[in-house]
């Protein structure tokens, strides 16, 4: 596995690749890799010549300073777990000025109003900073293939949306969630959790797959209810909870047969923040 830490030796790889015409699979991360992000290469293995990682803090994402110094920087663990997958050929660590030649300045995309729900209400300007970073990426990387996690399923769009936009000719793969052996979505979050409190975390997933067994079985009003009784504990918080259009990602209180339809939630455990998601059948 080659490692790059600078943009111009990276670019000359990826000429090098290009002119011997070469399929590239590319998953970016901010590193604390875990296997939920192996499972991205796993796929980027099965269709591509080549398999590229990154990894970048990337700070025009975050509305917080103080997550962003939080968030946890594990690099060496990083490359020792790429090596050890024996799936990527090469990882790109690049610097700030790699990807911000001009300073830290995000862009702003129309995403069409899919930035707005969910996720981005809280946090303006977050999605904007995940659409720069990822351009960047692909204009380096150039990628034919680039592999994204269903669990941030509302980033997963934003880049089906990027794509779009930017009329990047790179086919964007949503890879199935990984989840723990209780059912709790691989994050790196999850490392700040004690034992008990990841026991404990199996309920939302547990939650989820309930709300599956409810779905066009009883109203979504009532489905919310339900949701947040069970969410009446003293261990955890429930953030929020809701059922919304796949392709608009916009809550709805009732179904139609024409839609795709996915639950989302987001819980709070101690001062850990959990999302998840489930497509409902």
């Amino acid at each position: 596995m080659q490692i790059f830490y600078d943009k111009q030796s990276f670019s000359k790889y990826i000429s090098e690749l290009k002119e011997n015409n070469n399929k590239i699979g590319f998953a970016p991360t901010m590193g604390a890799l875990h296997d939920g992000h192996i499972s991205l290469y796993q796929s980027a293995a099965e269709d591509n010549d080549i398999v590229i990682s990154s990894i970048f803090v990337n700070p025009t994402q975050f509305n917080n300073p103080e997550d962003l110094e939080k968030y946890p920087r594990t690099v060496e663990n990083d490359i020792e777990k790429l090596k050890e997958s024996g799936l990527v050929d090469a990882v790109y660590i690049p610097r700030v000025e790699d990807i911000y030649p001009t300073g830290m300045k995000r862009k702003h995309y129309d995403f069409g109003g899919i930035e707005n729900e969910m996720e981005g209400a809280a946090r303006p300007g977050h999605f904007d900073g995940v659409g720069t970073v990822v351009e960047e990426l692909f204009r380096q990387v150039q990628p034919d293939h680039a592999y994204f996690g269903e669990k941030d399923f509302q980033q997963l769009k934003i880049i089906e949306k990027l794509v779009e936009v930017l009329d990047l000719k790179i086919k964007i793969h949503g890879v199935e969630i990984y989840r723990e052996e209780n059912g709790l979505a691989m994050s790196s979050r999850n490392m700040r959790l004690s034992e008990i409190e990841k026991e404990a975390s199996s309920l939302i997933y547990k939650t989820l797959k309930k709300v599956n067994e409810w779905f066009r079985v009883i109203s979504i009003p009532e489905i919310k209810t339900r949701v947040e009784e069970i969410f009446k504990r003293d261990d955890m918080e429930l953030e929020y909870f809701l059922i919304a259009e796949e392709s608009t990602l916009k809550e709805v209180d009732f179904f139609s047969a024409d839609n795709d339809f996915r639950a989302f939630i987001v819980v709070n455990v101690g001062n850990v923040r959990l999302i998840d998601n489930l497509h409902l059948d």
